[in-house]
């Protein structure tokens, strides 16, 4: 368990619950916000092999591959130099289980772009994003309380995407939830990096896979700016951008040592 001196907590918990607070507050202040019909209209769509939207498609595949790399690295080492409490590992199993589900629901997404196949690529992802930050909450306060968040939080990723979808059946769509899932849990695990000393050693990793998965949504962005300059789709780019984010975290994962408690830091 690690220890760390009262007034040091608190004052770092409240701030953060603080944060939490306002921005769930501020955006259910929005008005709702529906799926944008030409999400779905990628600038590649070129097929081959009989499959529609090809590139789209088959560039999921390093989504399974790092999944998978991921579970092997979590699932049957219960207590290794990566986890210094057997109850850490459930928060990566997940995510990386989110990981390697992706694979499946955006390859099937893009077969058929529309709101009833995008509900399946946004379940796994909902799954990774909690996983990942309950991880850190364990990485970075307590690895007990990692996990305890990680049911009610993979509850609230699973009902946001649900919800977005009932909403755009109803003609009444809302991306609010989904979206607060989506970007808040990037911004709050950045605020527990920056509030919470390190419990193991290359924590910069998960830095790391901010970055790369910022640059997926950049080129998410830039989709048909960069299919016309270089015949490779900006959503080509995100799908291989964000796996890389995911490989951040399997080589933080391999690398990183156990760094004792704040008490056993400060002795040191």
């Amino acid at each position: 368990m690690n220890a760390q001196p009262k007034g040091f907590m608190h004052w770092r918990i409240a701030v953060f619950l603080g944060f939490t607070l306002a921005v769930v507050a501020s955006v259910f202040f929005l008005p709702r916000i529906p799926q944008d019909p030409e999400y779905h209209l990628f600038a590649d769509n070129r097929p081959a092999y009989s499959i529609p939207n090809f590139w789209n498609v088959l560039s999921n595949v390093p989504f399974l591959i790092v999944g998978l790399w991921g579970l092997i690295r979590t699932v049957p080492r219960p207590q290794t130099s990566s986890f210094s409490d057997a109850c850490e590992r459930w928060p990566y199993v997940l995510f990386f289980l989110g990981i390697a589900l992706t694979c499946f629901g955006s390859a099937l997404y893009h077969l058929s772009p529309g709101n009833r196949t995008l509900l399946w690529d946004r379940l796994p992802m909902a799954v990774a994003f909690m996983g990942i930050f309950s991880g850190t909450i364990g990485d970075r306060i307590n690895p007990r309380l990692g996990t305890l968040c990680l049911g009610p939080m993979l509850l609230a990723g699973i009902g946001s995407v649900i919800y977005w979808y009932l909403s755009e059946l109803n003609f009444s769509g809302d991306l609010r939830p989904y979206i607060l899932v989506q970007f808040f849990t990037i911004g709050a695990i950045l605020l527990l990096l920056a509030l919470f000393p390190a419990r193991y050693t290359h924590a910069g990793w998960v830095i790391g896979c901010g970055s790369m998965y910022t640059a997926a949504k950049v080129f998410e962005m830039l989709d048909r700016q960069l299919f016309d300059m270089l015949k490779i789709s900006g959503h080509t780019l995100k799908h291989l951008a964000a796996s890389l984010a995911a490989v951040c975290i399997v080589v933080m994962l391999r690398r990183r040592t156990y760094l004792g408690s704040e008490d056993t830091r400060k002795a040191s």
